[in-house]
């Protein structure tokens, strides 16, 4: 069989963004939730195993191309493998805390400025009903785009590249805030890493 979808490593220890995310759910969002993103989606893909020479950026933009049996799976847990695997590396402990160069001047120009932006996908994020992402994107133009999707629905199945990703499942934040998922969205900014972020919009620009 070709290889399988894997859980990327962290690249931090679980407690390194305290006080902002605790360590005991960082490592269940990161061992339990993404892996088990990960082990639904390979087994779905057994059932078509020549998406597993696909990147899974590639299967999500081309979701329709997934037989109909196990499309929903695939986007489900192909989400949820794709979303926490930019969701970890956005993150990080001690870094800028906002972007520079010629990310910093698209916020300002689409926003109007950094405060702005900030406080844009922030309302997304916490008012995304249920269980989502808030998102900061690269669109099909080339442009900034602010928005929320429902459940493990990423952007790529738009046609758009995500850079900053902000996670408002109720695992993402609940041991620590509770029903407090505006106070989780306004601690996260604390802990963004800035120059993974940029990287990404210089990948997608």
């Amino acid at each position: 069989m070709s290889k399988q979808f894997v859980v990327p490593e962290l690249g931090y220890a679980f407690n390194a963004l305290e006080p902002v995310i605790d360590s005991r759910t960082m490592e269940l969002h990161h061992d339990k939730h993404h892996g088990g993103y990960v082990a639904n989606l390979n087994k779905a893909l057994e059932k078509a195993p020549e998406f597993f020479d696909w990147d899974i950026h590639d299967i999500l933009r081309n979701i329709n191309q997934v037989p109909e049996s196990i499309r929903t799976n695939v986007r489900n847990n192909g989400g949820g493998h794709a979303n926490h695997a930019l969701f970890w590396q956005i993150l990080a402990p001690g870094g800028a805390k906002s972007p520079s160069g010629k990310l910093a001047s698209e916020i300002n120009l689409t926003f109007g400025s950094f405060d702005s932006f900030v406080e844009k996908l922030s309302n997304a994020a916490i008012s995304q009903f249920g269980s989502g992402w808030g998102w900061l994107v690269v669109d099909g133009s080339g442009k900034l785009q602010v928005y929320s999707t429902p459940n493990q629905d990423s952007p790529l199945m738009q046609g758009h590249f995500p850079i900053f990703g902000i996670d408002v499942w109720e695992h993402a934040y609940y041991l620590k805030y509770q029903n407090r998922r505006a106070d989780y969205v306004k601690a996260i900014w604390q802990i963004v890493n800035w120059t993974q972020v940029e990287k990404f919009y210089a990948d997608a620009s």
